[in-house]
């Protein structure tokens, strides 16, 4: 292969890691990409999956490459500060867009600054999406499409395989490996730490402002896939006909439809977190965490102040199920821990808490009470001026500074000079965390305790880093409580 090198970092861009998913391909396991003989030119990103419309913010939307679609998406990007010599962990990225879009590509995936700061191997990849990656079809169809309700967690572990097999030739260790990803990455994290495919292949999990507890129960992956083929006019005897029409007229069909992992019992045997924490991935340290207001950055988010009686209303949407005098608890709780609280910050807050913080929290306490591994838990508050500073410390901000490219990431983070000491401090815990599964490093961070279900250490992150036992714990509680009273809500 042939790549790039720029700023003493050598890039490859688009490696094949699996052969083109289309036609025969569809709903089924990936397989191996054509070998070459000739040398190939790696220096430019590869197709992302098919996927319908982004819903994406401005202000992210501004970081998409927005690269053209196919199936033929089994591509992957390295960056590496030498070829063939060293040992470095190498961190494999597993980007967002929940399971349905996006790409590895984005902007500020871009592994550079991370691969010739903190001297490590870079990894970012595309794999199927939506009807492509998780149309479970194992029950209408028998054995053929077995694997179809997983098949993009597949090509993610085709991915590490090609890790595991080649990092040596890019300076990389592929004894130390960390998975990490950010909303839908870190679903597909905690799906890969319950898949045996998977067991082995990894080393160390980071999990940001994403979940996946308990994975899509057959009977509702079923039912997800007659709906999707009634809408082409399909009967189960005619599934093979999926494989024939245009991705097109497939993508038309997904309105309103949500794909994820499945738990089949082969690829997926469970909940990767339910009822407990996966065993297959017991001595796997784990770092995970959450930002303050993850649902500001939601299309249509209420991120302008409310009066009281929209607040009431506002936290009974937030938390399907309770009683005025329950909302009225909640929101008293949250006054009371947050003197001084605006009332949107309060539905921001309480709402982050419900879905996302909710979820990882589960993770973190099944993870902690297996006593095999250690869990190191965040909770990411810094707030970004942008849109007037409305969208405060929204889902996905972090990510810039994790990847050292708050500067690739204006529109995110907006131009203040307090970004370059949160981004020092957090991208050297993540690395170090990635070298030895331990993210402490003197001089960069507080000491950060492991988090354990008594004690709840969690390290606060913002211009003043500090750890803080069970912050904010006395909403949480009444947030447990009220949930428990009151009806489902809508975690993982």
């Amino acid at each position: 292969m042939r790549g790039i090198v720029a700023d003493r970092v050598n890039a490859f861009y688009g490696i094949p890691y699996g052969a083109p998913t289309g036609g025969d391909g569809r709903f089924t396991a990936p397989r191996k990409p054509q070998s070459w003989t000739a040398v190939r030119d790696c220096v430019e990103f590869g197709p992302r999956s098919p996927q319908g419309p982004s819903g994406l913010i401005s202000e992210v939307a501004a970081v998409d490459r927005r690269e053209p679609a196919s199936e033929d998406c089994l591509r992957l990007n390295v960056w590496t500060p030498s070829l063939g010599t060293g040992r470095r962990p190498v961190m494999v990225w597993l980007h967002g867009g929940g399971y349905s879009q996006a790409s590895g590509s984005f902007i500020i995936y871009n592994g550079a600054n991370l691969a010739r700061r903190r001297d490590v191997v870079v990894v970012t990849l595309n794999h199927r999406l939506n009807l492509f990656g998780y149309l479970y079809l194992g029950e209408l169809a028998g054995e053929k499409y077995a694997d179809s309700g997983n098949a993009g967690m597949l090509d993610i572990v085709q991915a590490l395989e090609w890790v595991r097999d080649n990092a040596a030739a890019f300076g990389g260790d592929p004894t130390n490996v960390t998975i990490f990803g950010q909303s839908g990455g870190g679903g597909k994290v905690c799906t890969l730490m319950g898949m045996p495919a998977a067991r082995g292949l990894f080393h160390k999990a980071i999990a940001q402002s994403g979940s996946n507890v308990s994975g899509t129960t057959r009977q509702n992956a079923t039912r997800t896939a007659q709906t999707f083929l009634e809408r082409l006019n399909l009967k189960p005897g005619q599934i093979d006909e999926l494989q024939r029409l245009p991705t097109e007229q497939l993508l038309g069909a997904l309105r309103g439809l949500n794909f994820s992992p499945v738990v089949d019992g082969k690829n997926l045997p469970a909940g990767p977190f339910d009822p407990v924490s996966s065993p297959l991935s017991a001595n796997v340290p784990l770092l995970c965490g959450s930002a303050e207001t993850e649902v500001a950055w939601t299309r249509g988010a209420v991120i302008d102040d409310i009066d009281d009686a929209a607040l009431k209303q506002q936290v009974k949407q937030d938390v399907r199920g309770i009683s005025d005098a329950e909302a009225d608890r909640l929101i008293a709780a949250y006054r009371k821990g947050r003197p001084g609280i605006s009332n949107v910050d309060i539905h921001l807050i309480l709402a982050s808490d419900n879905t996302m913080r909710s979820g990882i929290l589960t993770v973190a306490e099944r993870k902690a009470d297996a006593k095999q591994a250690p869990v190191y838990m965040y909770y990411f508050t810094w707030r970004s001026p942008v849109h007037d500073g409305k969208l405060k410390a929204y889902h996905t901000l972090d990510i810039p500074f994790v990847f050292e490219n708050v500067d690739l990431a204006t529109a995110m983070t907006g131009g203040r000079q307090d970004r370059y000491a949160l981004q020092e401090r957090m991208s050297a815990a993540w690395t170090n965390f990635a070298r030895t599964g331990n993210p402490n490093l003197k001089g960069q961070l507080p000491e950060w305790p492991a988090f354990d279900t008594i004690t709840r250490s969690t390290m606060v992150l913002d211009n003043e880093c500090r750890v803080v036992k069970d912050p904010n714990g006395a909403e949480r509680r009444e947030l447990m409580a009220v949930r428990k009273q009151g009806g489902p809500n809508n975690v993982d």
